[in-house]
């Protein structure tokens, strides 16, 4: 059984396309390595992924409390690696820039939300070590040439 740790952060004032730029680069990759590239990344976004990948790796090593005492102990970090991390629009604030003559421009400051999945990936290497029933059996060509 594979262990899973999420965190959200919700309402980040980043607009999504941007924030969609950095986590493309963490993508599927082991925490270590993802917390480096985050750190030496110049964008505001990294920043925001940065605590919110941090926050993920705490929820997966931390057992909670009303667990029992002989239950598995909490994965290393060493083992974990990025499962899933998608962005999701939030909402978007509408504001008004005053113009020439009496007009107003419309200015949408757009938020998103920030989720990020990590996994030991233990139920992902046993299923890929033994294929499913079906696929086991190969199809013999047809003979109606």
């Amino acid at each position: 059984m594979s262990l899973e740790a999420r965190a959200v952060h919700r309402h980040i004032g980043i607009p999504v396309t941007k924030m969609r730029q950095v986590i493309d680069l963490i993508r599927g990759k082991p925490v270590e390595e993802a917390l480096a590239i985050l750190q030496f990344s110049p964008r505001l976004a990294a920043r925001v992924a940065e605590k919110t990948l941090r926050s993920a790796i705490a929820n997966a090593t931390v057992r909670d409390e009303e667990e029992e005492a002989d239950a598995p102990p909490a994965v290393d970090v060493e083992e974990l690696f990025i499962h899933r991390v998608y962005a999701d629009e939030g909402r978007t604030l509408k504001r008004l820039r005053p113009r020439a003559r009496g007009a107003a421009n419309r200015i949408l400051k757009r938020q998103s939300h920030l989720t990020i999945v990590v996994s030991d990936g233990r139920q992902e290497m046993s299923a890929a070590a033994s294929p499913p029933d079906g696929e086991t059996e190969e199809v013999a060509p047809s003979e109606d040439e």
